[in-house]
């Protein structure tokens, strides 16, 4: 059984989606929740290598609530001070990482 690992939030619908739906396909799902076991720099590097800006979810109530100078701030910051701003799932297996739950990452990993 391949095991993969989902960051985000336990009452984000598309959280459950995709931890639902990939259970359902035989994965070993773990899960992080990033407010309740914050990610360490050292964890949030590889997410931010990967996605940069568009880890930040700019159209969440979160985001809209930050400061002008919080949102002038680098996704590094924001996402270290706010981690329900990350937009979710983020998806690692086997080093491999995908944002998100559309078409593309569902057919990538269904």
């Amino acid at each position: 059984m391949t095991h993969l690992t989902i960051y985000g939030l336990p009452t984000c619908d598309t959280c459950k989606k995709a931890r639902r739906a990939l259970q359902d396909a035989g994965y070993d799902v773990g899960f992080r929740d990033v407010r309740a076991d914050p990610l360490s720099d050292a964890e949030w590097a590889p997410l931010l290598a990967e996605f940069g800006d568009r880890l930040v979810n700019r159209q969440s109530t979160t985001y809209r609530g930050f400061s002008d100078w919080m949102k002038a701030s680098e996704a590094d910051a924001q996402l270290r001070e706010h981690p329900a701003v990350m937009k979710r799932p983020v998806i690692a297996r086997d080093g491999r990482l995908w944002l998100g739950w559309d078409e593309d990452v569902q057919r990538d990993l269904l």
